[in-house]
C-alpha cells in the first residue's frame, strides 16, 4: 500500500468517526438537529473517499499485455534456419526474446544461443 493510500483511508477512518459522533450527539441532552446533517455528511465523505481509494487500486491492478514484433533486415528464411550444434530443423516457435535479443532454443538437442545476422558482403 502506498503513502498515498495509507493517509486517504486514515482521513475516511477519521472522518468516518466524527460522523458517527456527531449523530449520536444529535441524539443526546442537548442534541440539535443539525448536527445529524452534518454527522451524515461526514459519513458521505468518509465513504467516497474510501470507495475513490479503491477504485484507482483497482485501475492500477489493470494489466497491460505488450507484444513485440521483430523485424529482421535482410533475407531471412525460416524454413531452412538449422541449429548450429545438432543441425535439427528450426522454426518461429522456437525463437524468444531474452534481454532484447533474440534467443534459439533447439527442442532437440536443448542448445540455446543468440541469433545473429551474417553480413552480406
Amino acid at each position: 500500500m502506498s503513502a498515498g493510500k495509507l493517509i486517504a483511508n486514515i482521513f475516511a477512518a477519521i472522518v468516518i468517526l466524527f460522523g458517527v459522533l456527531f449523530v449520536l450527539a444529535a441524539f443526546g441532552e442537548n442534541g440539535n438537529i443539525g448536527n445529524i446533517l452534518v454527522g451524515i455528511v461526514l459519513l458521505l465523505v468518509g465513504f467516497v473517499t474510501i470507495w475513490l481509494v479503491g477504485r484507482k487500486a483497482k485501475a492500477e491492478k489493470q494489466q497491460v499485455q505488450i507484444t513485440q514484433q521483430i523485424e529482421l533486415s535482410g533475407d531471412v528464411n525460416l524454413e531452412t534456419m538449422t541449429c548450429k550444434s545438432c543441425g535439427g530443423t528450426l522454426s518461429s516457435e522456437h525463437i524468444t526474446m531474452l534481454a532484447g535479443a533474440p534467443v534459439v532454443n533447439c527442442p532437440y538437442c536443448g542448445s540455446s544461443y543468440q541469433l545473429t545476422e551474417e553480413p552480406k558482403w
